[in-house]
């Protein structure tokens, strides 16, 4: 529960605000001077005050300063009269959140106050995330409890202290590999210069040519100015190859030679151009099987493979899934203005027992679409998708287990359910793929799962 503070010489004020703020489920005290607030602030936690700038013979403004002296997190909000609206702004500039005149609305200040704890837990949350020292100032930050978790945080500390390795990622889809690619260059002294980031199957070699290395004015059509190319932009710094298993077998060779000289020369270019960059790479791929497919050139595999890097699937670390669907839950539940406050015990129970295809994505995706439909306070099980809870709806037509024609009837005596299940999987992706010519795009789109996922059934099926 939230604790707030409320420092006014008018006790009617006091008694209002508390009356206001109690509603709504916060936990409210009152000092009456500067003297009675530094105490309140010395003796407790509080989250947030409201100071009324005048407050008798003391100065508003000093009661601010010796509060941030206390502490310097607390956000405080200022209560001032028409007259004062001067000394409000001059308190903003000393690090006060806001300020409201008197009178002000009830519906104004519950409004107000939820924003201004909204950002305190902000503010909380990311202070709590640099004191384990792998926090990433991108889009999320690593999330996670289980021991696979730490060792891959483990592993990401002990690269970081040497900056010019090479390190390979290897991973399903969705299990979070660029964020441990941020995280190493985040952590090690390349943190200043570029993080570059590209995924090599979403351009054709000659493009991703140009694209890594560059190209000179007129070295083929439409390339009117000279344009440096990846490695260049991430000089001193990081470059990140996504998907290096799909890249063309001409690219890898080029790609190989830059590994072994540190040097790119960019196309059309008559001269070679040397690099400082680290290079991480990463692949949802089996890249010993393409070797020996001869789809990937091994050499280029040691190259790269110096620091290796493992992500297991969420199914194998399931310690991990509370903490992410409370962090996503909070996140987007502060971005959509929900209420919600926890995930309930039964929900992650349920969670905790699917298999997670998507794997983090997924969960974020999941938790996304209940902050978008749903209110809270608590995350329910029945707010889960279908499949999650367990939920296989069949055709109205269809006859249930145990009926003649149903699907349990059928089995033959040899073959559990979990068998049954993998056939009945692989069957469907077998007819997916025939319908769209064995696009995987287009299949993955058909069957409503993520493209990586789609290629881990293809490979573990033999399809």
């Amino acid at each position: 529960m939230e604790k707030i503070l409320i420092i006014d010489d008018e006790s009617f004020i006091c008694e209002n605000v508390e009356r206001i703020l109690g509603g709504e489920g916060y936990q409210v005290c009152s000092a009456a001077s500067g003297s009675q607030a530094r105490e309140v602030v010395l003796a407790n936690e509080i989250d947030l005050a409201l100071l009324d700038l005048n407050l008798g013979t003391e100065n508003g403004i000093d009661v601010l300063k010796a509060l941030k002296d206390i502490d310097p997190e607390l956000l405080v909000i200022i209560i001032t009269g028409y007259g004062s609206v001067e000394s409000a702004v001059d308190a903003l500039k000393l690090g006060a959140f806001h300020y409201m005149k008197k009178p002000f609305k009830a519906d104004a200040l519950r409004v107000i106050v939820k924003l201004a704890l909204q950002t305190q837990t902000l503010k909380r949350e990311v202070r709590n995330l640099k004191r384990t020292d792998v926090f990433l100032p991108g889009r999320f930050p690593m999330i996670g409890a289980s021991s696979a978790f730490d060792e891959v945080v483990s592993q990401v500390r002990e690269i970081a202290r040497i900056p010019s390795s090479t390190v390979l990622i290897t991973g399903e889809s969705g299990t979070g590999k660029e964020l441990v690619a941020r995280g190493i260059h985040n952590l090690s002294d390349r943190r200043e210069a570029a993080f570059v980031g590209i995924n090599c199957a979403s351009l054709p070699a000659n493009l991703l040519e140009s694209e890594l290395f560059g190209h000179e004015k007129g070295a083929f059509t439409n390339a009117t100015s000279r344009k440096p190319g990846l490695f260049e932009e991430a000089h001193h710094g990081t470059i990140f190859l996504d998907e290096i298993g799909e890249m063309d077998m001409s690219m890898q060779a080029k790609l190989l030679r830059v590994l072994q000289e540190r040097t790119i020369r960019r196309v059309g270019g008559l001269k070679d151009i040397a690099i400082d960059v680290r290079v991480i790479a990463a692949t949802n791929r089996n890249l010993q099987d393409k070797i020996a497919g001869g789809s990937f050139r091994e050499d280029l595999f040691y190259r790269l493979n110096v620091f290796p890097i493992h992500i297991p699937p969420l199914r194998e670390r399931t310690d991990d899934i509370p903490a992410l669907a409370a962090y996503f839950l909070d996140s987007f539940s502060r971005s959509f203005g929900r209420d919600f406050r926890e995930v309930s015990s039964e929900a992650v129970e349920l969670m905790k027992q699917y298999a997670w295809p998507g794997n983090i994505r997924e969960v974020r995706n999941v938790i996304e679409r209940i902050c978008i439909m749903k209110q809270g306070p608590a995350l329910l099980p029945e707010y889960l998708p279908p499949e999650i809870r367990g939920i296989s709806p069949a055709p109205a037509s269809a006859p249930t287990a145990g009926q003649p024609g149903s699907k349990a009837a059928m089995l033959p005596a040899d073959q559990g359910l979990e068998e049954a299940v993998i056939d009945f999987e692989k069957s469907i992706i077998s007819r997916a793929l025939k319908q769209t010519r064995g696009n995987v795009l287009q299949t993955a789109s058909m069957l409503k799962i993520p493209r990586g996922t789609l290629r881990y059934k293809m490979d573990k099926y033999g399809l």
